[in-house]
């Protein structure tokens, strides 16, 4: 154990960041220079989309299914309800499959077998268990 009173070893100069900051420290920016940054911001946020994928779109289709079949389920459906759940998080994986790493959007979680395995796996759990799951009396 070091004894914490000692001195410390000064850094190395190849410890040292070798890159040097753009402002001076206290540097204030003046008004022309916040306008620029602000107005450069804007021009970013004006020109994206939203969604500004495929995937993105179909992510949104997926959670409006999710959300019916919840529904379907809250009225007293449940098997149809979780068939409605199940179809979309399996309709997740097959676009998924399909789109392309930079398209996929929010589909995009992992690598895409991973992606896809899970949602297929997740999908057909609840498809099998929708139609298995015998009545039971109230």
């Amino acid at each position: 154990m070091s004894d914490p009173a000692a001195p410390r070893p000064e850094p190395e100069p190849d410890d040292q960041p070798d890159e040097q900051p753009d402002e001076q420290p206290g540097h204030v920016p003046s008004e022309d220079e916040v306008a620029a940054e602000l107005a450069e911001e804007i021009e970013l946020l004006e020109e994206r989309r939203y969604p500004s994928t495929l995937g993105g779109a179909f992510y949104l289709l997926v959670l409006a299914a999710t959300t019916v079949g919840i529904g379907v389920v809250a009225a007293g459906e449940w098997r149809l309800g979780i068939r409605v759940v199940a179809g979309a998080i399996l309709a997740a994986a097959l676009v998924r499959l399909v789109l392309r790493q930079r398209d996929a959007g929010m589909l995009a979680v992992r690598h895409r077998l991973v992606d896809v395995l899970v949602l297929v796996l997740v999908g057909s759990a609840l498809f099998f268990l929708s139609a298995t799951i015998p009545d039971q009396p109230l």
